[in-house]
């Protein structure tokens, strides 16, 4: 009588050993990215984003000296809406436009506003703005909630509302002249000046 035999490995079956390991091995590559996306800072970018062409989502904040500020009420103006923090080293670099964005008499109207974003320090924050000039209102948004309806994903990020409350342009990452210029453009708002810096 024959016994019977047990058939030998094929080559095939170290593979199938592999494939057991491809779905967690995938799943873990998909977090990491996922992760990398979502803590990444703001890039320097322009973008159109879902939000341009649509009307601003409103807010209802206040500055840490106690002023309500919302959206509602700089309604008919052009509204520069800055997203910063003062640990944010773009943050710093773009400082000075603003201060001279804001400093120049401007008969458009023109709004410059800015968010604290995730700023655990209000003490830095207005040493932050004194340090640069920036004597326009400066919102806490303590639980990120205006951040997140305009989709905020990095500071630094500008986005540039018409006088109708329409977002037409928003730029993430830190602006430079030519590229505040651009989003101003869309708002209607003359060109800063090279030399109004």
């Amino acid at each position: 009588m024959n016994e019977p035999t047990t058939p030998s490995p094929t080559p095939a079956a170290p593979r199938a050993g592999l494939r057991r390991y491809l779905p967690p091995l995938f799943a873990a590559s998909l977090v990491a990215l996922l992760g990398y996306a979502l803590l990444k800072p703001a890039s320097d970018t322009t973008t159109g984003g879902v939000l341009v062409g649509r009307e601003a989502p409103a807010f209802a904040l206040t500055t840490p000296e106690g002023q309500n500020v919302t959206l509602a009420a700089l309604r008919g103006r052009p509204v520069v809406l800055n997203f910063w923090a003062s640990w944010c080293d773009p943050c710093r670099e773009e400082a000075p436009l603003f201060n001279a964005l804001n400093a120049q008499a401007r008969p458009d109207g023109l709004a410059v506003v800015g968010v604290l974003f995730q700023e655990p320090k209000l003490d830095a924050a207005k040493r932050f703005a004194q340090q640069y000039g920036l004597n326009y209102p400066h919102l806490l948004d303590p639980r990120a909630a205006t951040a997140i309806d305009y989709g905020v994903s990095g500071i630094p990020e500008t986005v540039f509302i018409d006088p109708q409350g329409v977002i037409r342009h928003i730029d993430r990452g830190g602006l430079d002249l030519a590229r505040l210029n651009a989003g101003l453009g869309t708002i209607g708002v003359p060109a800063l000046k090279e030399g109004a810096l």
